[in-house]
């Protein structure tokens, strides 16, 4: 009972963590939607990929260093996880600036390569330049949130991320509904949600000293030799949602027309959802499988998997049921019913061929995510790479082809399943491997 304690103490507040994340652009498209248009819907939607990258870069870096430093607290090496903690700081920071930099220097390009057409090039252009500019901030926060629960607070994550959110709601109501500053006032807002995300848990870390904490640090930056093969796997699982939305939205374009993107805009908000839920449960048992790996009780680990594992399968099953049953209350949020006509329509039904989807993704990013907890990175990078790039690239490209609309919309089903069989794979060689593979606290 005290490991399934433990087991909801990390998992419950990372997964509302990664909600709150994945509803960021959400509000936006809500209000935008409302304040400005379908056409403004549909640029968030183009802009959407920029951002994933974003929270790509962010994720690399603190999945593979929470990883680390988890091992190493389980070892005692205090100082150790402090030096990998601060220099994650910063070599964060110096990457997240360099990317803004380029894309700014680079934005009507990065705008249209994105997907951006005469009637949305500008509000796409608004949107990411201003993402941009506090991209920093983006990268930064979710560091510190990840090593917050690597410091055995997980509840302050959620502080955290819940102050940030309803921050964003409220400057978005303001900038895009009474100051009518559309689309960039909808990134604005959630660039300073993002800063004030950043300002939570830095004051956390200036206060609690115990552990992690914030300081100088000797370099050591062999230690990325670890950090970016670990981190890889949660990488491109958000990558991925990115690379999905930036192929969805180019083959749609390509298939069905304009008005398609915004039924798909709706819909990649609901799989941002689904998707977040099943890495925040990832990145909820990462620190302690991690820890009891280090600590040498690998049975332990196991039973976190198993954890895991049903709570996936539950979460599945409801996302299913209830993106089914509900699809044209979700779709309502952003296009009334009585306005919307057969777009509205359009998008239910499109909806509804999407949700099979939900009942199989949880289980790959899961495994992807074990995989990188015990230190297995080739199994749990080929994971993620698969279902984030390869199966879904060929299954989008041949049935959209094969079927036209239709086959868009069921292609990354066809992916998961495909991806699950994969993962199967590295899961029988991991229990064969057990018995010859001796814990790290033996070597």
């Amino acid at each position: 009972m005290k490991l399934i304690r433990r087991f909801f103490k990390f998992v419950i507040p990372s997964i509302v963590s990664m909600w709150i994340f994945s509803l960021y652009t959400m509000v936006d498209g809500m209000f935008v939607a409302r304040g400005v248009g379908e056409h403004a819907l549909a640029a968030v939607n183009l802009s959407m990929p920029f951002t994933s990258l974003v929270f790509t870069l962010g994720i690399l870096l603190a999945t593979g260093t929470s990883t680390v430093i988890s091992i190493a607290l389980g070892q005692g090496n205090l100082e150790g996880a402090r030096t990998y903690f601060n220099q994650n700081l910063c070599i964060t920071a110096g990457l997240s600036l360099t990317l803004a930099a380029g894309v700014l220097l680079h934005l009507e390009q990065v705008a249209l390569f994105l997907g951006a057409t005469p009637s949305t090039l500008g509000y796409v252009k608004e949107y990411v330049g201003i993402i941009a500019c506090f991209a920093v901030f983006f990268t930064i926060s979710y560091n510190l949130e990840v090593q917050v629960k690597a410091n055995g607070a997980p509840q302050v994550s959620t502080i955290g991320v819940l102050s940030s959110a309803l921050i964003n709601i409220g400057l978005d109501a303001l900038f895009v509904l009474v100051f009518r500053w559309g689309v960039w006032g909808a990134a604005l807002a959630t660039g300073l949600a993002q800063a004030a995300s950043t300002a939570v848990f830095f004051v956390y870390f200036l206060t609690h000293r115990q552990r992690l904490r914030l300081g100088r640090f000797q370099p050591e930056l062999s230690v990325y030799r670890r950090i970016v093969p670990l981190g890889l796997s949660d990488g491109l699982s958000e990558l991925s949602n990115g690379i999905v939305i930036f192929l969805f939205n180019l083959t749609i374009l390509r298939v069905a027309g304009e008005d398609a993107v915004v039924s798909y805009t709706i819909i990649s908000y609901v799989n941002t959802l689904v998707l977040m839920t099943m890495i925040g449960t990832t990145q909820g048992i990462q620190p302690l499988v991690s820890f009891h790996l280090g600590a040498g009780e690998r049975k332990t680990c196991h039973k976190l998997l198993g954890y895991g594992l049903a709570l996936i399968a539950l979460c599945s099953a409801v996302f299913f049921a209830g993106v089914w049953l509900g699809a044209p209350a979700i779709v309502e949020l952003f296009l009334p019913a009585g306005e919307g006509g057969a777009l509205f329509a359009y998008s239910v039904s499109a909806l509804r061929r999407y949700a099979p989807v939900f009942l199989v993704m949880g289980f790959n990013v899961l495994l992807a995510g074990f995989f990188t907890a015990v230190e297995r990175p080739v199994s749990s990078f080929t994971i993620s790479f698969s279902r984030g790039l390869i199966l879904l690239a060929g299954s989008l490209a041949l049935l959209s082809r094969c079927f036209g609309e239709a086959g868009i919309w069921v292609s990354p089903l066809v992916s998961e399943v495909l991806c699950l069989g994969l993962t199967a794979v590295f899961s029988v060689r991991y229990i064969r491997s057990l018995g010859r593979m001796p814990d790290p606290a033996e070597v």
